[in-house]
């Protein structure tokens, strides 16, 4: 079972590598002092095949090497990809947004989505004027389109809505929205 720490190890491969409940016990019965494969077997309860097959998993991204005292966990792995994490710049959606709406921003939306749509009233103002640029002013939009639109930033695309034209943000009539509002 050799297997070396990847150059730049990554947290998210780490932590797909102890997704799967085998590997996790095999981790496991490895960091409790399992050193050989039937070792790790017996301690995670699993037959010899299925054992291997999660070490081998667990080499292959670094987590278990084998050493002259047998199976172990390499450590340092992780400390390395958490380092490697915290060390990768952060993608600022929002980084032109003055550092108020940047930082409501920040806690409310991410990767282009609305994580959680605020209670405060003043926060919710700042994430739906961030929605609202989805709406070209002066073109109208269908009940369907709205939804759409909206549906790409979050799920609730009624109560979304809704705030949208009791804010101001979009008007409506006879079954048509149009922006009306917001930042240009």
């Amino acid at each position: 079972m050799a297997g070396a720490a990847p150059a730049g190890p990554d947290a998210g491969v780490l932590a797909g590598a102890l997704a799967d409940a085998d590997r996790r016990s095999a981790f496991a019965a490895v960091q409790l002092g399992a050193r050989t494969l039937d070792q790790v077997a017996a301690a995670a309860n699993v037959p010899a095949a299925r054992a291997a097959k999660a070490l081998g998993r667990l080499a292959d991204v670094g987590l278990v090497v084998h050493g002259s005292d047998g199976l172990a966990i390499a450590a340092d792995v992780f400390q390395a990809a958490a380092r490697a994490a915290l060390s990768r710049p952060v993608s600022d959606e929002h980084a032109d947004a003055p550092a108020d709406v940047r930082k409501v921003l920040g806690t409310f939306v991410a990767d282009g989505r609305i994580t959680r749509i605020p209670s405060a009233h003043h926060k919710r103002l700042v994430v739906l004027d961030w929605l609202v640029q989805r709406f070209e002013p002066g073109r109208h939009y269908s009940e369907q389109m709205v939804n759409l639109l909206i549906g790409q930033a979050h799920p609730d695309t009624a109560a979304l809505r809704r705030y949208l034209v009791d804010e101001g943000f979009l008007d409506r009539a006879d079954g048509e929205y149009w922006r009306s509002g917001g930042t240009v």
